[in-house]
């Protein structure tokens, strides 16, 4: 399975390719929208370099990867959905981790939680997966609201595995854990969503 195209009432969410590379690095050139991840603007090399991540993501399970998000009016940032990676996410089948990123003027308008309830449809009804969690730090209170809002509930905290304690604010304060399963999912979703409302590509 490749992944599809997904819908939601106000967004578009394309599997991210190529063509996309300018629109991230606009998205990642924003030092506010990287203040928790890296305290800092990235380079284009940079972006480069987490693109090519990002693009092969999508290659290690299928179906899963990241998506390019658009409005009516253009584009809105991404969202992932991939297998569970690094020291504090060991790799377990049937799991997957949430993840997005918007630009700054997109802020507060709904679209992250609007992605991530579809990501997590996606998700549970098309992939059959049995768990989704999402991870932050501790501090980041937009991102833990916006993982509430699509349904996910806190789970653990822990220590940050790396980082610049120097950039990144309240790196110190460690990381956060959410999560999803799929009995809790099929218990609060309403029906309207349990339908499959992909565009195979």
């Amino acid at each position: 399975m490749t992944q599809p195209v997904l819908h939601t009432p106000r967004l578009t969410l394309v599997p991210l390719a190529d063509e996309h590379l300018d629109l991230e690095v606009e998205l990642d050139s924003d030092p506010e929208v990287m203040r928790y991840l890296g305290g800092r603007a990235a380079t284009r090399a940079e972006v480069e370099t987490a693109h090519r991540r990002r693009i092969a993501a999508a290659l290690e399970v299928p179906g899963l990867g990241l998506w390019a998000g658009f409005a009516e009016d253009g584009f809105v940032g991404w969202w992932l959905l991939r297998p569970p990676h690094g020291p504090d996410q060991p790799k377990v089948d049937g799991e997957a981790d949430l993840g997005f990123r918007l630009l700054r003027r997109r802020w507060r308008r709904g679209y992250a939680t609007e992605g991530a309830r579809e990501l997590l449809r996606y998700g549970f009804a098309d992939l059959g997966l049995d768990r989704v969690f999402a991870q932050t730090l501790a501090v980041n209170t937009a991102s833990r609201a916006t993982m509430s809002a699509a349904g996910l509930t806190y789970v653990r905290a822990f220590p940050c595995s790396g980082g610049d304690e120097d950039a990144v604010p309240g790196v110190t304060q460690g990381e956060v854990e959410y999560e999803i399963t799929r009995a809790t999912w099929q218990k609060t979703a309403p029906d309207s969503v349990r339908h499959d409302r992909t565009s195979r590509t």
